[in-house]
């Protein structure tokens, strides 16, 4: 175009604004060798979580085929699996962002697609970072009993632990060439790298940081379930000696809308062939068990303690039920989502399972469910029914 400006500087070059560059990455690590290292390790960690919140979520919420078949022993199964569930769910939370350092410069590719394969392989990342992350951060936010979104929980855990479990066989499927190339330091893709890019001093440092942080993370936190480490317990959320009676308290009387006025007035209902009500010195008349088992609660915590009460297989034959009778079991709790729970045959059978009266050698206290509560081998706590007031056989 010809301009006053143009003619008075006629050789003057036109400026043009620099082509887009995406950018360039120094570092020697983010590599395919790096991210194989760390996902070997974090795929451990995600197969451990998911077969425990499955064994989890199947005693907490059972299909109806099942119920009647779940085990109640091991005494401390729960307890075992659901301190793992945690214990490695924190762990991965180091190994899944040390994952995404190794890996985050092959989000400025360019061109940033470049075949109908590559998108779909870039898009299947995509769902595999969001749903992991998703997973473990709000994982993390449930030990700590805070819930800043406004859906449910535990059915939306559920449901992203299986688009994790997808998402990593697709991408293991998908990356198998590259992560059999460098499994080991003496696979191919391995030798292929530069001297100075194999597993050097830098690398191993990577790693040993990377175990160290692992290490440290579960030390401070896994002495809520293992108890022998309870002294290290800095960083969980809870201390499982900590509490009422020794035990802590997720849901006090207060916040279940559980009254002086509704206990005052308690009788417990069995409703069975032969049904009948019970006082209070009633129930505590009839012949007594001790026990000592431990609660173990979905956040991770766990405990020993001991418990008196009446075994319920002995409630289900006063009222003349079946053997293998399963049970519905009600608390005076207002409201909520385990207010009403169901007990298979195998743990109404138990004869370790009480309606117990008695915490460490006390009264129950009213946040530990006084009157009476569920306490029953190798079941999750949510399911330790509090403020027991009816039993019904089925």
């Amino acid at each position: 175009m010809d301009t006053p400006a143009a003619r008075r500087h006629p050789h003057r070059p036109r400026l043009r604004p620099p082509a887009p560059r995406p950018p360039s990455f120094s570092g020697r690590l983010h590599d395919p060798r790096t991210a194989t290292a760390i996902g070997r390790w974090l795929g451990v960690a995600l197969a451990v979580c998911f077969l425990t919140g499955l064994f989890s979520h199947v005693l907490q919420q059972p299909p109806p085929w099942l119920a009647g078949y779940l085990p109640s022993r091991p005494v401390w199964g729960y307890r075992l699996t659901q301190g793992l569930h945690v214990a490695v769910g924190l762990a991965a939370i180091v190994l899944l962002f040390a994952k995404l350092w190794a890996v985050y410069p092959r989000l400025f590719v360019w061109p940033p697609v470049r075949s109908v394969r590559h998108a779909l392989e870039r898009l299947s990342v995509a769902v595999l970072v969001a749903a992991a992350v998703f997973q473990v951060l709000t994982g993390l936010l449930n030990i700590a009993e805070w819930y800043p979104w406004p859906f449910s929980f535990v059915p939306v855990h559920y449901a992203v632990a299986w688009v994790v479990a997808g998402s990593v066989l697709l991408h293991v499927a998908v990356k198998a060439p590259e992560i059999r190339a460098h499994w080991s330091r003496r696979s191919t893709g391995t030798l292929a790298l530069p001297d100075e890019e194999r597993d050097g001093p830098d690398r191993r440092a990577l790693l040993l940081g990377v175990g160290t942080a692992v290490g440290a993370v579960t030390i401070t936190t896994v002495g809520q379930s293992f108890n022998p480490l309870a002294p290290l317990d800095l960083l969980a959320p809870r201390h499982p000696g900590y509490g009422q009676q020794g035990l802590p308290v997720n849901r006090t009387a207060a916040a279940a809308g559980v009254t002086q006025a509704a206990v005052r007035e308690w009788r417990l209902e069995v409703l069975g062939p032969n049904p009948y009500r019970l006082t209070l010195p009633q129930l505590a008349a009839l012949p007594q068990r001790r026990v000592r088992l431990p609660i173990a609660c979905v956040e991770g915590w766990s405990m020993d303690a001991e418990w008196h009460g009446v075994p319920i297989r002995d409630l289900i034959r006063l009222a003349e039920g079946r053997p293998g009778s399963a049970l519905r079991v009600v608390s005076l709790e207002v409201a909520g989502a385990y207010r009403v729970t169901h007990m298979g045959r195998e743990y109404a059978e138990d004869p370790l399972t009480l309606l117990a009266l008695r915490l460490n050698g006390e009264v129950l206290s009213a946040d530990h469910g006084y009157p009476a509560r569920i306490i029953a081998p190798n079941r999750p706590g949510v399911l330790q029914t509090k403020w027991v007031t009816r039993l019904e056989v089925v």
